[in-house]
C-alpha cells in the first residue's frame, strides 16, 4: 500500500508567521516543480526547520543542542566563506552546516515529526538528503583536487 502526500488544511490565522510570508512570496504547490523563488528561500527554510525542531518536545535534548549550533552558526557574523568577500557563495558554508545539523537529526528524530515542521517545496527528508549527498560529493571532489595538487608539487 503506497502512501500519497497528506494535505491538511490549517485556518489562515492559526499559521505559522513565516508560513504566510513564505505563501505570499513563494506559495507551495504540491506536486510542482521547484523554481527560482524557492532556490532563494531554501535556507531560510532549513534554517526556521532547525527552529521549530528546536522548540518540538518531541526532538530529544542533545539533538536540539545540534539545532542550536547549526542556529548559531547561520546567524554568526563569522564564516568560512563571508558573503561580504565571495558573494553569493557565501551561503554555501551556511547551507551545508544547516544541512549537516539536519542530516544528523534525521537520524534521531521520527520522519514526521520534520515534515510537520518543513514549510518549503516538496518532501523536507528528501530536500535534506539530496543537499547533504551534493555536498558530500562536492567536498570529496575539491579535497581530491586538492590532494592532487599537493602530490602533485611533492613529486620532482
Amino acid at each position: 500500500m503506497s502512501e500519497g502526500p497528506i494535505t491538511i488544511e490549517v485556518n489562515p490565522r492559526q499559521r505559522r508567521f513565516y508560513d504566510r510570508v513564505r505563501e505570499r512570496f513563494a506559495p507551495v504547490r504540491p506536486g510542482s516543480v521547484t523554481g527560482p523563488r524557492d532556490l532563494l528561500l531554501f535556507l531560510p527554510d532549513l534554517t526556521v526547520l532547525l527552529a521549530r525542531l528546536l522548540r518540538d518536545r518531541r526532538v530529544p535534548l542533545a539533538q536540539k543542542a545540534i539545532a542550536v549550533a547549526g542556529i548559531a552558526y547561520v546567524f554568526s557574523p563569522i564564516d568560512l566563506l563571508p558573503a561580504i568577500v565571495v558573494g553569493p557563495v557565501g551561503v554555501l558554508d551556511d547551507l551545508f552546516v544547516v544541512a549537516a545539523c539536519l542530516s544528523r537529526l534525521l537520524n534521531h528524530v521520527h520522519p514526521d515529526v520534520v515534515r510537520g515542521n518543513w514549510s518549503g517545496q516538496g518532501d523536507a527528508l528528501e530536500v535534506i538528503q539530496s543537499t547533504t549527498a551534493w555536498f558530500e560529493r562536492e567536498l570529496r571532489s575539491r579535497v581530491g583536487d586538492l590532494s592532487r595538487v599537493v602530490r602533485g608539487r611533492r613529486t620532482p
